[in-house]
């Protein structure tokens, strides 16, 4: 009988260990703070300088520069913004970094330019609004060269098969004055392209390409005042 209750308190001894391991597995008696979820930010919506427009209505204007406030709408979630300004005829992007939907940056006259805003906080991801291009108003100015063409397809770098013989070049136009007359096409196989393919009024333009080349190109927009601009230049590869 004494040995009974010995092999019993044994039997219980060792039961109580192996509950009590086995509730090793539950709550954490020091569980550490939940993660925190940041909602990503919205894109925000421009609203001034209009999108292809004249921009008349900067502030302490010289012959050469003027101060000029972009505007655009809060973004949802968002905490700060980051401006992208880029200069058409020289190709320079700035950028501006702004608390508010607001800021006030001086440029120069008679300029063309595009403009973006991104969305930020305090999270990994980003919102970037649309872009817009406008012109900055010039002292007497009556006629405004045509927008810069935005190259397209093929796009810069593009590596195109062996096979292709005709490649389409397509763009687009945009002017203030909203009389564009013709685009040229310049094309070739060095940097800066030279040769004038022809001229078209329309967006696109078929050039014949061969095997182990890379092509340059570029558009040269004209309106109905004789007034020009030219393109970036964009080159694209046949392997």
């Amino acid at each position: 009988m004494k040995k009974i209750f010995i092999y019993l308190f044994v039997f219980t001894i060792c039961l109580l260990c192996v509950t009590n391991c086995s509730g090793g597995g539950g709550d954490d008696p020091n569980p550490g703070p939940d993660p925190v979820i940041i909602d990503p930010p919205g894109v925000a919506t421009l609203i001034f300088p209009n999108e292809n427009s004249e921009c008349t209505e900067g502030a302490n204007a010289t012959s050469s520069e003027s101060d000029v406030t972009f505007d655009w709408n809060d973004a949802t979630n968002a905490e700060s913004y980051q401006l992208y300004l880029k200069n058409l005829d020289t190709q320079t992007i700035t950028n501006y970094t702004s608390s508010a939907s607001q800021l006030s940056i001086t440029l120069l006259r008679s300029t063309p330019y595009s403009w973006y805003v991104v969305s930020k906080n305090s999270g990994t991801k980003t919102a970037q609004s649309a872009t817009w291009k406008f012109y900055n108003d010039g002292v007497a100015v009556s006629s405004y060269a045509p927008f810069p063409a935005e190259l397209v397809s093929p796009e810069m770098g593009t590596s195109l098969s062996a096979s292709t013989t005709s490649v389409t070049l397509q763009w687009k136009g945009s002017d203030v004055d909203n009389d564009i007359v013709n685009y040229d096409v310049v094309f070739g196989t060095v940097n800066l392209p030279s040769n004038n393919l022809g001229t078209t009024n329309a967006t696109e333009f078929s050039v014949d390409v061969t095997s182990g080349n890379t092509y340059y190109w570029r558009i040269v927009t004209t309106d109905g005042q004789n007034n020009s601009s030219e393109s970036e230049v964009f080159q694209f590869k046949i392997d």
